[in-house]
């Protein structure tokens, strides 16, 4: 079984920055991708980022150039580093775990960015 569990959001004005963490704890295999995913008021879950254990990463066009995904493997910690925010950045913010066809997903943290 693993855990996720997600730390960082909150209220911000647009064009400030905010820093999500997910921590994943339990039997955790070596290779995996974690990624965010976010589903603002109303809108369906999307993509927002990945990054396999081996560093490659994916940003959506959505985000890219200001949201930056990052991981740390020996705390099993994934980041979202997220530059810029834009009132449509507003979402719940979910962090997932995939690996030998097991998926995962964090409870979920909350950003809301002011114009």
């Amino acid at each position: 079984q693993v855990q996720l569990v997600e730390s960082g959001g909150g209220l911000v004005q647009a064009g400030g920055s905010l820093r999500l963490s997910c921590a994943a704890s339990g039997s955790i295999f070596r290779v995996n991708t974690m990624g965010w995913y976010r589903q603002g008021p109303g809108k369906q879950r999307e993509l927002v980022a990945t990054i396999t254990s081996g560093g490659m990463t994916y940003h959506a066009d959505s985000v890219k150039g200001r949201f930056t995904i990052s991981r740390d493997n020996a705390k099993n910690t994934v980041y979202l580093q997220m530059n810029s925010l834009k009132p449509e950045d507003t979402a719940v913010y979910y962090c997932n775990f995939k690996a030998l066809g097991v998926e995962v997903w964090g409870q979920g943290t909350l950003v809301t960015v002011s114009s």
